[in-house]
């Protein structure tokens, strides 16, 4: 009886010691982890901030608390100057950027990003992996996985085929790059037609707002009749941004007696023509003229 506890003791013990080594294993990889973490903090951090970080971990630099501060807050200017300068030159604002390490050794390190921000006035959400693999004597190679964008496809409809041909590719460049194009061709649109509004209040309306893809116009003593200014942004699934301008006519058939039909029928041509020569603003500004649904100022 004796000898078999003795026995159940020692493999009881041979198990727990197992156990520890597994654990101790464990601790020596976390701390290795750590330290390495350090060092990469150690290597990019450089000037106001190492210095800063170096003066918190009681380290004596020349010139005390006050100049380290001082430092500090023009390295932090520097940064917000930096980031003003490349948002006015991109257009995209980034409001929020959240990264989560999912994997991480010494060839290899893959992080879940989640990055939000707007153009102008389109919001936006992109989720993705990035994977960097460490190569000896060469540069490290990224590599993007899992690409998911959120927009409100309530008013991008036109956009909707792009963004699913950009998660296939996950091709990132190319989402920012038409993202910028985009807005601004919406952008250009909001303009055109607050312009007319402000211009000829009694004529021209946007039931939708500003934003929206339709601009109507209506004459005080024609009531009924109504034309209708339809200004689309199509965007290819390759990345190609156009604009797209019809002009469509509301003419009830009393009022269609009096007007020769060709004249009415062609008129959705003769803006067209006058879009290639003139250009989207004076085009619309000339139909309002010629149909006579200005007044005078």
């Amino acid at each position: 009886m004796e000898d078999k506890m003795n026995k159940e003791n020692i493999e009881e013990v041979k198990v727990l010691e197992a156990q520890i080594s597994c654990l101790q294993a464990e601790v020596a990889e976390l701390q290795r982890q750590k330290q390495d973490s350090h060092k990469d903090m150690a290597f990019h951090l450089r000037g106001q901030v190492q210095d800063a970080l170096s003066y918190m971990c009681g380290q004596r630099l020349v010139g005390g608390k006050e100049k380290v501060v001082s430092r500090l807050k023009e390295g932090v200017k520097e940064l917000e100057d930096d980031l003003k300068r490349q948002t006015q030159l991109n257009g995209i604002s980034l409001t929020s950027c959240a990264t989560k390490t999912l994997e991480s050794s010494d060839s290899k390190v893959v992080q879940q990003l989640c990055v939000s921000g707007h153009c102008s006035e389109l919001v936006f959400q992109v989720e993705f992996q990035l994977t960097e693999v460490k190569q000896e004597g060469q540069r490290s190679e990224r590599t993007v996985s899992d690409l998911n964008v959120v927009m409100d496809a309530s008013d991008l409809q036109n956009f909707s085929s792009f963004l699913s041909g950009v998660e296939e590719s996950r091709d990132l460049l190319l989402f920012f790059r038409t993202l910028r194009t985009f807005s601004d061709r919406c952008d250009e649109r909001s303009r055109t037609f607050q312009h007319f509004q402000n211009k000829y209040p009694a004529v021209v309306s946007l039931p939708g707002g500003c934003r929206s893809e339709v601009m109507t116009l209506n004459h005080p003593e024609l009531p009924g009749c109504v034309l209708f200014v339809h200004w689309s942004v199509d965007v290819s699934r390759e990345g190609g941004v156009a604009p797209k301008i019809n002009l469509l006519t509301k003419i009830p058939e009393k009022a269609l007696q009096l007007f020769p039909s060709q004249t009415v029928g062609g008129a959705a041509e003769a803006f067209q023509s006058l879009l290639r020569i003139l250009g989207p603003e004076a085009a619309l500004e000339s139909v309002i003229r010629a149909v006579g649904l200005s007044q005078d100022t």
